[in-house]
C-alpha cells in the first residue's frame, strides 16, 4: 500500500493516519523526497481501503501488491521525467542518447569527444573515472581530479555528464561534477551505496547486475527511492549467461516488461550488452525498437587505443552513424505507436 499525503499534512494528522493503518495489520514506513511525503504500508491483511479516505491529509492511496512499492506502476501510471537541466530530459516520448568513453583518459581525448558529441547534437557524454576492473593492473581510471577537468570542459560546452560512482566514500566529492551518477552492474545490490545514493538530489542511473533479475533491478531502485530519491533511471546492459559467443547476453525483452512494470525511464547500453563492436548498431537500433528511452554506448577516436572496452567502443564515424540511424528508428518507432 502507498498512501500519498498532502503536503501541508499536520503531524497530528499523519500520527493518527499511520495508527489508524497499524490498527489492520500493516507497518508504516515514511518516505519524504523531492517530488513529495509517501507512507508506504507493508502487510498482508485484506481491507477497503475507502476506510482511511475520511483522513483530510491523504492526497491518493493505492494498493500496491509488488514487493518493490514506490517503483511501480501500479501507483504512478504517469511516467517519470528526469530533467537534467537546459532542455536535456530523460523520459517516455523521447530518445536520450548518451556517448563517451569507457574511461575518461586525458584533457585531449574529452576535447575532441565533446566536439564530436556537440557535431552530432549528443546532449549526455558516458565516461568513467573511477573503474571498476577484473584485473587490478588494468586502468582503473583519472579519479576525482579527472572528473573535476572533464566537468569544466563539458559544462562550457552544454554537455551533461554521466559516470559511475562505486562507493559511498566518493558521493560527496563527486556530487558538484556530475549531473546523474551510475551505479554499475559490480554495484547494483551494493545496497550501502544505494541507500546513500537515496540521500542525494541528483538522478541516478542503475544498470542491471550481471546475473540479475528484472525484479532484482527494481528492488535496486526501490531501495534508492525508499532514501528519498525519485530520480531514477533503469539500465539493461547485457546478463551472464552460459553463451560464450558474446561478452554478455542483452535482454531486450527486459525492456518492454520494465516499462510495464514500473514508471521510471529505461536505458539500454548495448555496447557492454554485446561487447563486439561490429554488432553494437543492430542492438542499439533493437533497444529502440524494444521501447527503450534512452540508448547509451562507448565512442572513441580510436577505440583501439582505448585504455579500455576498446573491443566494443565506436570511432566517431560509426558513432555519427548510429546516432542518425537511433533517431530514424526511433522516429520510425513512434509512428508505430501511433497505431
Amino acid at each position: 500500500m502507498i498512501i500519498q499525503v498532502k503536503q501541508d499534512i499536520t503531524e497530528a494528522q499523519k500520527e493518527s493516519l499511520i495508527k489508524e493503518i497499524n490498527q489492520v495489520g500493516y507497518k508504516i514506513t515514511e518516505v519524504i523526497t523531492q517530488m513529495g511525503t509517501y507512507l508506504v504500508g507493508i502487510g498482508s491483511a485484506e481491507f477497503d481501503i475507502r476506510k482511511f479516505g475520511h483522513h483530510e491529509g491523504i492526497q491518493d492511496i493505492h494498493i500496491v501488491s509488488d514487493a518493490y512499492k514506490l517503483v511501480s506502476k501500479k501507483w504512478k501510471v504517469n511516467p517519470t521525467s528526469i530533467d537534467l537541466g537546459d532542455g536535456v530530459f530523460i523520459k517516455e516520448g523521447d530518445m536520450a542518447v548518451m556517448a563517451g568513453p569507457c574511461s575518461i583518459e586525458s584533457e585531449e581525448q574529452i576535447v575532441k569527444v565533446i566536439d564530436h558529441l556537440k557535431a552530432n547534437d549528443i546532449k549526455i557524454m558516458r565516461g568513467g573515472v573511477y573503474k571498476p576492473r577484473s584485473s587490478p593492473y588494468a586502468f582503473r581510471g583519472l579519479g576525482i581530479e579527472g572528473l573535476k577537468l572533464w566537468h569544466e570542459l563539458a559544462s562550457k560546452a552544454g554537455i551533461k555528464i554521466i559516470t559511475e560512482v562505486m562507493q559511498v566514500s566518493q558521493i560527496e566529492e563527486m556530487m558538484d561534477y556530475v549531473d546523474v551518477f551510475q551505479v554499475g552492474a559490480r554495484n547494483t545490490q551494493n545496497f550501502n551505496l544505494l541507500d546513500e545514493l537515496g540521500k542525494v538530489d541528483k538522478p541516478v542511473m542503475i544498470k542491471r547486475g550481471i546475473s540479475g533479475t528484472i525484479e532484482e533491478l527494481l528492488q535496486s531502485a526501490e531501495y534508492v527511492f525508499s532514501g528519498g530519491n525519485e530520480k531514477l533511471i533503469l539500465c539493461e546492459r547485457g546478463i551472464r549467461t552460459y553463451e560464450k559467443a558474446t561478452r554478455n547476453t542483452l535482454d531486450l525483452n527486459a525492456v518492454p516488461v520494465l516499462k510495464d512494470k514500473s514508471h521510471l525511464p529505461v536505458v539500454v547500453d548495448p555496447s557492454h550488452g554485446i561487447g563486439i563492436r561490429k554488432f553494437v548498431h543492430q542492438m542499439a537500433l533493437a533497444g529502440v525498437m524494444a521501447g527503450a528511452d534512452g540508448i547509451i554506448y562507448e565512442a572513441h577516436e580510436i577505440p583501439e587505443k582505448a585504455y579500455s572496452d576498446g573491443q566494443q567502443t565506436l570511432d566517431f564515424s560509426q558513432s555519427t552513424q548510429l546516432t542518425s540511424q537511433i533517431r530514424q528508428t526511433f522516429a520510425m518507432r513512434k509512428t508505430f505507436d501511433l497505431l
